[in-house]
């Protein structure tokens, strides 16, 4: 049995190294213009830890691009890739401390493009609270998310230190 209860601000203000594994098994709402409601399991996320992190887009400092990371957790943070992609991203952690969930995975979907694809996320949903949307929100349940780490994918540039952090976590199906 699903609890269905929205996450509060307490969940997302912690550092992301805590958050992003107990994003895994939780419930990912979207209410879609049309008014249809699905819910989708987070399967895989990737952490990015603020300016120290060369992998994390606040490590170039503070800009309009990643002012929203610099917010309290728990809004959204999409950007574009390539030119066709947008990615979703979970603020974490106090006001002033840029640190970000970004959501690879979904049931079986694999990929945050495509991720954001069918949850159809775009620029517009940049900025927008958690808390407060009526559109998107994450909702706690009763899975017990196993998980195994690996390294973040497609940062080559940040060096080897940061490429070779094993910041990715991926859920193993497992329910209580």
């Amino acid at each position: 049995m699903t609890l269905n209860l929205k996450l509060t601000p307490d969940f997302f203000l912690r550092d992301v190294l805590l958050v992003a594994p107990d994003l895994l098994g939780k419930q990912l709402v979207r209410r879609f213009p049309d008014g249809l409601i699905k819910k989708f399991t987070i399967t895989e996320v990737e952490a990015y830890r603020g300016e120290e992190d060369l992998a994390c887009h606040a490590s170039k400092g503070r800009t309009s691009r990643t002012e929203v990371m610099y917010q309290s957790g728990g809004r959204i943070y999409v950007y574009l890739i390539y030119g066709m992609h947008y990615l979703l991203n979970f603020v974490t952690e106090r006001e002033g401390i840029p640190q970000a969930v970004l959501i690879r995975g979904i049931d079986d979907i694999k990929g945050p493009g495509r991720v954001s694809k069918i949850v159809a996320i775009d620029k517009k949903h940049n900025r927008t609270s958690l808390f407060e949307s009526e559109e998107i929100w994450v909702e706690d349940t009763e899975i017990h998310a196993e998980y195994f780490t690996d390294v973040r994918v497609g940062i080559d540039y940040a060096g080897d230190y940061w490429k070779n952090k094993p910041w990715r976590f991926i859920m193993n199906w497992q329910r209580e």
